[in-house]
């Protein structure tokens, strides 16, 4: 290999929007990308450039359908390159790093993230960027324009939960609170009131810990949230739910339809959170409402 000095950090921001419809297919997502190791010896470099870059979606959540991944080609004046590919939050820190060893111009690498962060836990909500640069001391240099037509995208936003139905809805009056009365018991969640038939997806995903009918819930489904101690319960199915207890279910699935069945007088999702040990298993509920107002804002 020729010897350079390493000459270029490539990295973007982005401003969140909108993937595409998501896919109903069950499972776990696609696996991330191996990190790799660093060069050995004294990594190499030529004078790099940035000849095209695309990271998609724009917008991905944890365990979700579709991992954030970026395809890229560099310019070099040198036939191989020791590259290392960082996840970096807002704030310009470092995530997570892959490393690509004798990479040469104007091949396409391509980096799939699965989320995590180096201690293996589920990165924080927020905008994210690949940043692409020379293995070891690298000086900080503008990119260089894209010799594409299409411009240059390295940023994008992952988020750790999704808003669990899909069109016009709202949390209804004080009835619909966690906590309000009923007959012989407290409501243990909060309603979200919205139309019959309207797609209900997986807040979170994870393992079904049930997937069934009682005279109260109507058509439910309990979900172990992956990576957290939270179960999730959504109740009233229009139908019973295509989910299996013990299936797979990823972030923003489609678990089933907007309903009124068991003892509902109007077309809601009633939804829960559970606090571990979990949803029957010793277990409390907690209000949902502060998390699905949160997550009404980015979904």
């Amino acid at each position: 290999m020729v010897t350079a000095t390493a000459s270029l950090v490539f990295a973007a921001g982005a401003a969140a929007s909108t993937g595409g419809a998501p896919s109903t297919a069950g499972g776990p997502p696609p696996p991330g990308s191996a990190t790799g190791s660093p060069a050995e010896g004294a990594p190499s470099a030529g004078t790099l450039s940035l000849s095209y870059a695309r990271a998609r979606p724009r917008k991905s959540f944890y365990y979700g359908f579709r991992n954030p991944k970026l395809r890229f080609a560099i310019g070099s004046s040198q036939p191989e390159n020791d590259l290392q590919i960082d996840v970096v939050n807002s704030a310009g820190e470092a995530v997570r790093s892959y490393y690509r060893n004798d990479v040469a111009p104007e091949t396409m690498v391509g980096i799939r993230w699965d989320g995590l962060t180096w201690e293996g836990r589920p990165a924080r909500n927020g905008r994210y960027s690949f940043r692409i640069r020379a293995q070891g001391p690298a000086a900080r240099v503008a990119r260089r324009a894209s010799a594409s037509s299409e411009p240059l995208s390295l940023g994008f936003a992952l988020y750790g939960y999704a808003f669990p139905i899909i069109g016009r809805h709202d949390f209804g009056s004080g009835g619909a609170r966690f906590g309000a009365s009923r007959t012989g018991h407290t409501h243990q969640g909060q309603d979200v009131m919205a139309a019959c038939g309207l797609a209900e997806v997986a807040a979170r995903g994870g393992t079904v810990q049930y997937s069934g009918y009682q005279g109260n819930a109507g058509n439910y489904v309990v979900i172990d949230g992956k990576g957290t101690p939270l179960d999730f319960m959504y109740a009233h199915l229009a139908q019973p739910s295509p989910l299996k207890t013990g299936d797979q279910v990823r972030t923003g699935q489609p678990i089933g339809l907007v309903g009124q069945t068991g003892d509902a007088t109007a077309c809601h999702l009633h939804f829960e959170i559970w606090e571990a040990p979990g949803w029957y298993e010793g277990g409390s509920p907690i209000d949902p409402l502060p998390y699905l107002e949160h997550w009404d804002r980015y979904s």
